[in-house]
């Protein structure tokens, strides 16, 4: 993994946190981890106030809503979606338009091999690691209007 010193970190579908964990621990400067589901928020939340931190930000909410509202964004952004959700397919294409990214944003998307994003705009390249799948996003300067 680069250095991550000074950067923000947003995780999509932060499940346990253990990716937004990861990034606190590389030293990202803020850490936004978002997700919806009340156990996992909860244990996020119970980790945060045991471990006394204050770069990870939780955001209790679904990452669609999240994605449309966002007004700051990010140094590198990671989605690891359930692979069932039914809108698995537009969430690589809704990160990269949306306003959490900005030029020379690093996009990750985990997935299951069912799904080709090679296409999208910026992609890099794709790492498969036994079932699961990474593609790898940089945002260039045609990609996300600044307007």
């Amino acid at each position: 993994m680069e250095d991550l010193e000074g950067t923000k970190a947003l995780d999509l579908f932060a499940g346990t946190g253990a990716v937004s964990w990861e990034f606190v621990s590389r030293g990202c400067s803020e850490v936004v981890a978002v997700e919806q589901a009340q156990v996992q928020a909860g244990f996020i939340r119970s980790v945060k106030e045991k471990l006394g931190d204050k770069v990870l930000k939780l955001v209790k909410g679904d990452v669609f809503r999240f994605l449309e509202r966002a007004k700051e964004s990010f140094d590198i952004v990671f989605a690891d979606p359930p692979y069932d959700h039914p809108r698995f397919g537009e969430i690589a294409s809704l990160i990269l338009k949306s306003k959490v990214c900005r030029p020379g944003t690093l996009v990750v998307v985990e997935h299951n091999r069912n799904h080709d994003f090679s296409r999208l705009p910026g992609f890099t390249r794709h790492l498969t690691y036994g079932s699961v799948n990474f593609s790898i996003f940089r945002v260039e300067e045609t990609e996300n209007d600044e307007a």
